[in-house]
């Protein structure tokens, strides 16, 4: 039998029994809208990770000190004084790698101004650090090098602290805040940037000169951590090697000793998220593959049930002339296409589900053409695989056995 005449006797009997052939295909349906908006979700936050560490400078290096076991209690990084001012001029003496250096100190505090008061995080660095973190100033200037040696009480600030504790309109230009009753004299604003993907206000900080921050402050002399520019992003593992060197020899490290100190870069930060990312991607889509197997038992339950109502037509069919195989593909063939058919809905639906999510939820979301090729594809193979075997037993029937049949 052509195959045209067995897809034309296909629609026909699906077209019979319209609400049970909706009510086979709905679990197909969910199936692939879950599998579709699962994988949007899965896919859109490893790429909004990605895109969050990217912005940050892909040849972005952070040298920090090395966690230390003293009586065999572990002390934590910040309180490890293994980095300090004169490694960061070392490294500018000596690195020919390297695009900019700066240290970094941070720290919490209460910032003051009149009557307001806003709980935030300060974060410092010397004249190049702005720029290796990849922050932008709105309006002022950076401080400069003249105020850094001087350990000048300057900063700048993001627009959350502008917006919670000045009234609309003021420019805080000039004002004089307090941070942990430490005065500052603002002398810049930072632009915009939002929430990260972590859910972090990017815009809740002050930044000011690290002297400031560790002699004023918080009385330190020994530094959070070492941010570093590469001059390429292909030659990251070599600047790497290049830091290490070099920290090894301010140091004075002998070959026995290991490093006092941990450097990570951007590329191994985004591997991490990246491995984290997947796991959860194929944690996702396997439970919503689990409703897709739901439903191709659901269309085999359903093509068992047509293959008893229609015993008497199927033996008529071989009665005169009709051969298993063409029994056979009748049945697969109409499997197949409630299958294809709860497909075709399941994306459109999944597409529908994942703008709602990203519109209404705020979450990231990112639809590819191969997650849809992909559940697609998964759905036809269920709908094949399922229905395989109630029309192997149709076309297995005895014609005359069949004709009798009540």
């Amino acid at each position: 039998m052509k195959l045209i005449n067995l897809f034309k006797i296909a629609i026909a009997a699906i077209r019979r029994n319209k609400m049970r052939s909706f009510l086979t295909m709905l679990g197909i349906v969910i199936g692939v809208a879950a599998v579709i908006a699962m994988l949007a979700i899965g896919q859109g936050s490893n790429a909004s990770i990605r895109e969050t560490i990217s912005s940050m400078g892909t040849n972005l290096i952070n040298v920090m000190p090395a966690s230390q076991n003293r009586g065999g209690v572990h002390q934590g990084r910040s309180t490890s004084p293994t980095l300090v001012v004169k490694d960061v001029t070392y490294l500018k003496n000596n690195s020919t790698l390297t695009d900019a250096i700066s240290p970094e100190m941070d720290g919490s505090g209460q910032i003051v101004y009149g009557s307001n008061n806003w709980p935030t995080k300060i974060y410092s660095g010397n004249e190049d650090y702005p720029f290796i973190k990849k922050y932008e100033i709105e309006s002022g200037r950076i401080y400069t090098t003249q105020e850094i040696k001087k350990a000048a009480k300057v900063c700048i600030i993001g627009q959350t602290i502008i917006d919670n504790i000045f009234e609309e309109g003021v420019d805080p230009i000039g004002k004089t805040i307090r941070f942990n009753k430490i005065p500052f004299k603002i002398i810049g604003t930072l632009k915009e940037k939002g929430d990260n993907t972590f859910g972090q206000d990017q815009d809740d900080m002050v930044l000011a000169p690290y002297t400031t921050v560790m002699k004023r402050l918080f009385r330190q002399t020994f530094l959070r951590a070492i941010v570093i520019s590469a001059k390429s992003e292909d030659q990251i593992t070599e600047t790497s090697a290049e830091i290490t060197e070099l920290l090894r020899l301010s140091h004075k490290l002998k070959d026995s000793e290991d490093d006092d100190f941990e450097i990570r870069t951007q590329e191994e930060l985004i591997s991490n998220f990246g491995s984290i990312s997947e796991m959860m991607l194929v944690l996702l889509g396997s439970i919503a593959a689990i409703s897709l197997v739901v439903g191709g038992i659901g269309i085999m339950n359903i093509m068992y049930v047509s293959v008893t109502e229609r015993t008497r037509e199927i033996g008529l069919r071989m009665a005169i002339g009709g051969k298993g195989k063409d029994i056979l593909r009748q049945f697969l063939l109409e499997a197949t296409l409630l299958s294809v058919l709860g497909g075709v809905i399941g994306v459109g639906l999944g597409i529908v589900a994942s703008n709602i999510v990203e519109n209404i939820l705020g979450w990231p979301v990112l639809i590819t053409t191969d997650s849809i090729v992909l559940s697609f594809m998964f759905c036809t193979f269920i709908g094949v695989f399922f229905g395989w075997y109630p029309a192997r037993k149709a076309s297995a029937l005895n014609p005359i056995e069949a004709l009798r049949h009540e």
